[in-house]
């Protein structure tokens, strides 16, 4: 097993797929002050040892790299390929650039063929003419355990509804956004965690999603030391959500920095 430095997992983003506010909405958390309250598509950087992983890329990734000052991505994990977790994807043309070089992709085989039918030009080789700006991006393919600079990541089995997707344990922090059912057999993954990240929509039931209530449930089960809810939608405000959670869980928001430790176990 690779050791492992402190891992640090920034939140890019914390909302839902509509993201908030919404479109057209003008409830309290949609026209909130509080900056917690403004919530982009899913997606978070994890780092460790000077090495940065991109967790799925929205369609603000732009916008969400230069309000974190995110001058470096060194590789990028999927969990699945929904459009508010891939379509960020041509943003990622301006950190070849950076980094001079390609950027290897990783992800399950029914994401690359999902990705690959939007953005196939991005995988399709070096740049013919140095005069086009597009994206040089290398399929990786997850079929188990597999290494990003000094971090060993491990997938998770979860369910997005009836769909199968990934989750991810770093040492002791372990990733699990767009949920409804983890597996028997995944549990055992989520053991003496330090940092669990956990989706949780609303307060209301969902057919692809934790609702806060299942959500704090499976945190409990789960036990890790804090617990991040992610994936939130308009229904639950910052502040008042936050008061009424169990001791170690709260809510996370746009631009929070948790981190933990680098050993499994």
């Amino acid at each position: 097993m690779l050791q492992m430095s402190e891992i640090e997992l920034t939140f890019l983003g914390s909302g839902t797929s509509a993201g908030v506010p919404m479109i057209g909405c003008h409830c309290a958390v949609c026209e909130s002050a509080d900056p917690r309250d403004k919530r982009t598509r899913p997606s978070v950087l994890i780092s460790s040892g000077g090495f940065t992983v991109l967790v799925d890329v929205t369609p603000e990734l732009r916008l969400q790299c230069v309000a974190n000052r995110v001058d470096r991505v060194d590789a990028v994990v999927l969990t699945h390929a929904h459009a508010d977790h891939i379509m960020g994807m041509d943003d990622l043309r301006r950190f070849n650039s950076l980094k001079k070089g390609p950027l290897d992709v990783w992800a399950d085989e029914p994401t690359h063929e999902a990705v690959q039918r939007c953005f196939g030009y991005a995988f399709s080789g070096p740049n013919p003419d140095p005069r086009l700006f597009r994206p040089q991006l290398v399929k990786r393919l997850i079929d188990g355990p597999f290494d990003l600079g000094p971090m060993q990541w491990t997938p998770i089995r979860l369910f997005h509804g009836p769909m199968p997707i990934l989750g991810f344990r770093v040492g002791r922090l372990a990733y699990c956004t767009d949920v409804n059912r983890i597996p028997a057999e995944s549990y055992a993954l989520l053991e003496g965690l330090d940092v669990l990240v956990l989706d949780a929509l609303a307060n209301v039931a969902h057919a692809t999603h934790f609702s806060l209530e299942q959500a704090v449930e499976e945190a409990r089960r789960i036990g890790a030391k804090n617990t991040y809810f992610t994936h939130v939608a308009h229904g639950l405000a910052h502040e008042a959500t936050n008061k009424l959670l169990p001791e170690g869980m709260a809510l996370s928001f746009d631009g929070l920095r948790v981190r933990a430790g680098g050993v499994m176990g």
